[in-house]
């Protein structure tokens, strides 16, 4: 390995562990329900603001979330709610359908027809199982992940003994379902995926490519898995991706390089 890959590796990895110590802290404040969003007057109802949707990882839960949530509140997005899946959950299509009923009470009670959403790792491909396969994409104007394993990861051999785990495995059942034909579906994709994420095993598993899909892929330089909600940088280009109302040519895989490089 060469001298500047392994210095990035290293900064990389300091940035993973200083960011797990921080997470750890936050951690009990993320199973504490959160205060959900008020019901605007319909007057201020506008399709460009919709509602954002956070959903987390696998063992994991909204805390991870903290920066990303207060940079989109920042900048404009009024909406912005966090979904906690159970620590139990043993199947990512349990988990897609509690993420639709979430859907469906955001859409209510805020009178939006859509809602972006922002999934992190297992929750990414928890939302693309929702837009692909549960019809999601009538209610999803746009999904962003980060770091999610759409092609399947195999980082951690020895953990297959989660089912959920081994529904995140290349060729298990579920990723056969997402390979599948998704002719017509509307949601705009888009995957940002580091080219130093020790999670995605190989590291390209977390870019998305699908023929059927309106996607966008997004290479991110200098940072981890766990960096991938918390740096500022990769928050700027989720509220760029989040506020791009245009679509992409549909299986659409280009880069933006240097886009989101934060060596």
């Amino acid at each position: 390995m060469e001298f500047g890959k392994v210095t990035a590796f290293m900064k990389a990895t300091a940035l993973e562990v200083a960011i797990l110590t921080g997470h750890l802290v936050l951690y009990p404040s993320g199973m504490i329900a959160e205060r959900l969003s008020p019901a605007p007057p319909p007057t201020t109802i506008t399709p460009g603001d919709r509602p954002v949707i956070l959903l987390h990882g696998f063992v994991d839960n909204r805390s991870v979330f903290v920066m990303l949530r207060r940079s989109l509140l920042r900048h404009g997005r009024d909406c912005v709610e966090s979904l906690n899946y159970s620590p139990l959950t043993c199947d990512l299509r349990a988990a897609a359908e509690l993420l639709g009923r979430r859907v469906d009470e955001v859409r209510a009670r805020t009178g939006h027809a859509e809602v972006d959403i922002v999934g992190h790792s297992l929750g990414g491909l928890i939302a693309r199982y929702y837009v692909q396969r549960l019809d999601g994409d009538s209610r999803v104007r746009s999904l962003v992940t980060l770091g999610t394993p759409h092609a399947g990861t195999t980082v951690a051999p020895l953990a297959d003994a989660h089912p959920l785990v081994r529904q995140m495995r290349p060729g298990s059942e579920v990723l056969r379902e997402l390979a599948g034909p998704a002719p017509g579906c509307r949601t705009r994709f888009v995957s940002f995926w580091s080219d130093l994420d020790q999670v995605m095993v190989p590291v390209e598993t977390a870019r998305l490519d699908h023929p059927d899909l309106l996607v966008h892929n997004v290479r991110v330089s200098g940072i981890g898995h766990l960096a991938l909600p918390v740096h500022p940088t990769v928050a700027a280009g989720v509220r760029e991706a989040l506020d791009a109302g245009g679509p992409v040519a549909v299986g659409t895989r280009e880069e933006e390089p240097g886009a989101t490089s934060v060596a």
